[in-house]
């Protein structure tokens, strides 16, 4: 195809798609200015009154036999002031699989390298971890007490109040 034969095909298509789109453009403009004045033209309904608000009965606090609300309550001071040994301690450096949750580990198998046995743990990523007796797995600072070759047994210390701590034992067991 010559070069002027491409030119004149390209204004010739050019022009086409102006005239089309300036059609088109002048008819969803007209349609739309027939609908503004349709809407213009009705008339104005009336505005819908409130709702009338209900009226709050008055609480008024009587102390009689009922705790402060602003000062603590003498069990929980007492447990937030004990000396708790097994509160975790807050400096020691968090392990790499302390930040899954337990459900998200599986124990996959088990290594024994002279004397020490270490477990293979899988994070849902497909990542494999070693780990050993005294490695930490979860969020609520679990110590691996024991290895097996089907489970690995472990040390949670969890609060249920604030400054009162106690242990649970959990486990992971060996998933195929």
């Amino acid at each position: 195809m010559s070069r002027r034969l491409r030119s004149a095909c390209l204004r010739g298509s050019m022009v086409f798609a102006a005239l089309l789109v300036w059609g088109c453009d002048r008819t969803e403009t007209q349609e739309l200015r027939a609908y503004i004045d349709e809407v213009k033209a009705r008339p104005p309904r009336p505005i819908e009154p409130l709702p009338e608000i209900q009226p709050v009965d008055a609480f008024i606090f009587e102390p009689d036999g009922r705790r402060d609300p602003f000062v603590m309550d003498t069990k929980t001071a007492a447990a937030a002031g004990a000396d708790n040994s097994l509160a975790p301690d807050p400096l020691r450096p968090k392990e790499e699989l302390e930040s899954y949750p337990l459900d998200a580990l599986r124990m996959v198998g088990t290594v024994q390298q002279q004397e020490t046995r270490w477990a293979l743990v899988r994070t849902r990523e497909g990542l494999i971890y070693r780990v050993r007796v005294g490695n930490y797995l979860g969020m609520n600072n679990g110590q691996i007490v024991d290895i097996t070759d089907d489970a690995v047994r472990l040390t949670e210390i969890v609060s249920e109040i604030p400054g009162d701590w106690r242990e649970r034992s959990a486990e992971l067991k060996l998933t195929p």
